[in-house]
């Protein structure tokens, strides 16, 4: 009798992803042709279409400011137009988010502050999402309240 052969688990690569976090990084370069990150952020998108994709109000707010001044205004328009088809939900904070991002932002001290960072990273443990679209490092230190560390989706693509 054959010995059974056991199912290997897929990697943390294939794993469907269902909700994602998205910082100013990938969102800048998806709407600046121009970006080297442009085809690779592009790419990942269309690769994953049944993702849900998150931001916060700091990173759309940094993300309209950037484009406006680098590409224009109409590429800002543009990225709030997608947006407003629902490419790209924004998080609404609760009560306790400002303490938490303040929570963390002491937590992480020795980052560069960065309030878009520390409110993805606080959505992602309110909202219980795990998984970032970010090309910052950043990303690699924060962790959520129980240890655990983000999950960068380029990085998985790689």
């Amino acid at each position: 009798m054959a010995t059974p052969v056991r199912a290997r688990e897929p990697s943390p690569r294939f794993l469907a992803v269902g909700r994602v976090l998205a910082d100013s990084g990938p969102l800048l370069a998806l709407f600046n042709a121009a970006d080297h990150w442009h085809a690779r952020v592009l790419a990942w998108l269309k690769e994953h279409p049944q993702v849900q994709l998150f931001t916060t109000w700091p990173v759309a707010t940094e993300v309209c400011a950037l484009l406006a001044r680098r590409v224009g205004n109409p590429a800002a328009l543009d990225f709030l137009r997608w947006a407003q088809r629902g490419a790209v939900r924004f998080d609404l904070p609760d009560a306790g988010s400002l303490a938490e991002v303040l929570a963390i932002s002491e937590r992480f001290r020795e980052l560069p502050f960065d309030l878009a960072d520390a409110s993805v990273a606080e959505a992602a443990s309110r909202l219980r999402i795990r998984h970032v679209l970010t090309l910052d490092a950043d990303f690699d230190i924060y962790r959520d309240k129980a240890g655990r560390a983000l999950v960068n989706v380029l990085r998985q693509a790689t």
